[in-house]
């Protein structure tokens, strides 16, 4: 059987005060026609399908969209919930779509939802788990106090047949030993990695279909893996490859995946140099201008209107920034903490300016703060 493992869509984003909206029915209508060519048996959600835990209006008739073009080719959908995701919402009418061969797992009930399906091989187990906090699963299992925790609880009490070919779909933040995983700034982080969970708890499974993170990676062996992003939520995922991750799953314990590319309406890239090279025909004619851009200048005077100047060419720039003597930070001019009972504000302040401006302070600065901090001791 072959499976399209997508997660983290974020239906209803915006980046920067951008809205992704056309962005994500762009990739969705190419998701459509790849599982027309590729004729899945399943298509696999792991969660995220929302950015916002009360979605917007123009979101959630995208992903109804989406969900009744798949449905009409036949092609069956499992979908869990994701931490961004009302788990509630989500939940809404699932016994119903179940008619459609539509399977929601919002909310944890107690126990792993389970849908077997049947080929030439066998039965094929596919388990849908929602993303869950400890708070969540001790009324089942008042035992557990850690994340990891709670998912091997749920899963030891599934029972799982290791005979038979065993498929998971889940939402959470997996490592493997010392193995750490690749994330971005758009992706929610828990302090002092509170929501780790250990990649050994899914031993019983053939294939773990993961949401959470945002790149395509494995976590720890080949076939426990995140799908990513449909398309770049941040800038530090300019590098990244989106993709749809096909697995195909034959007898017991033969599997294999392959990432199918994706290609957005409008890519995310950070451009960089003085502002007249950035503004020169031969250097943005070279790539998309309408692309979301993170520029950051390095010219040593000020720009006057900088963004606008920018946007006559780059109508999508979402971020400027600027890089000079000015604004390298000095790290040897820091202060330490240790040594500020022993200096006066006046040399304080020197490091300060120091630190900010890469510079010294010339004499009529130094008589300006030495008149300013004069006059405040007097007050």
């Amino acid at each position: 059987m072959k499976f399209m493992h997508l997660s983290d869509l974020h239906i209803g984003k915006r980046v920067n005060e951008f809205s992704m909206i056309e962005d994500q029915k762009h990739i969705l209508n190419q998701i459509l026609e790849m599982i027309k060519e590729e004729k899945p048996d399943g298509l696999l959600i792991a969660g995220d399908v929302y950015d916002k835990s009360i979605p917007t209006i123009e979101g959630v008739t995208l992903f109804d969209d989406f969900l009744t073009n798949v449905s009409a080719l036949k092609t069956p959908v499992y979908i869990v919930s994701g931490n961004h995701d009302s788990a509630e919402r989500l939940n809404f009418g699932g016994r119903i779509m179940e008619a459609q061969q539509v399977y929601i797992a919002g909310v944890f009930q107690g126990e792993l939802k389970k849908v077997t399906v049947n080929d030439e091989h066998g039965p094929l187990n596919i388990y849908l788990l929602p993303f869950v906090k400890p708070a969540m699963v001790t009324p089942y299992h008042p035992e557990i106090e850690t994340y990891e925790e709670a998912v091997k609880a749920i899963i030891d009490h599934a029972e799982i047949d290791t005979t038979e070919r065993n498929l998971l779909v889940a939402h959470q933040f997996i490592i493997c030993g010392n193995q750490t995983p690749i994330r971005s700034d758009s992706e929610l982080e828990s302090i002092g990695g509170l929501d780790q969970i250990d990649a050994s708890v899914f031993e019983p499974f053939d294939y773990v279909a993961l949401g959470h993170l945002h790149g395509a990676q494995r976590i720890g062996r080949e076939t426990i893996r995140y799908a990513g992003s449909p398309i770049k939520y941040s800038f530090s995922e300019v590098r990244q490859k989106k993709s749809v991750t096909m697995v195909t799953l034959l007898e017991k314990g033969e599997v294999s995946y392959e990432l199918k590319p994706l290609t957005p309406l409008k890519d995310m890239r950070v451009i960089k140099g003085p502002i007249e090279e950035l503004l020169n025909p031969t250097y943005y004619t070279q790539a998309n201008t309408n692309d979301y851009i993170q520029a950051t200048l390095t010219d040593e005077e000020n720009i006057v209107d900088a963004i606008g100047r920018l946007r006559t060419v780059y109508p999508n720039i979402m971020r400027l920034d600027f890089e000079n003597s000015m604004t390298k930070k000095n790290e040897n001019a820091r202060t330490m903490a240790t040594d500020v009972q022993k200096k006066n504000p006046m040399e304080l302040f020197k490091e300060f300016f120091v630190a900010q401006n890469n510079v010294d302070m010339d004499e009529k600065q130094e008589e300006i703060m030495t008149r300013l901090l004069n006059r405040l001791e007097g007050e």
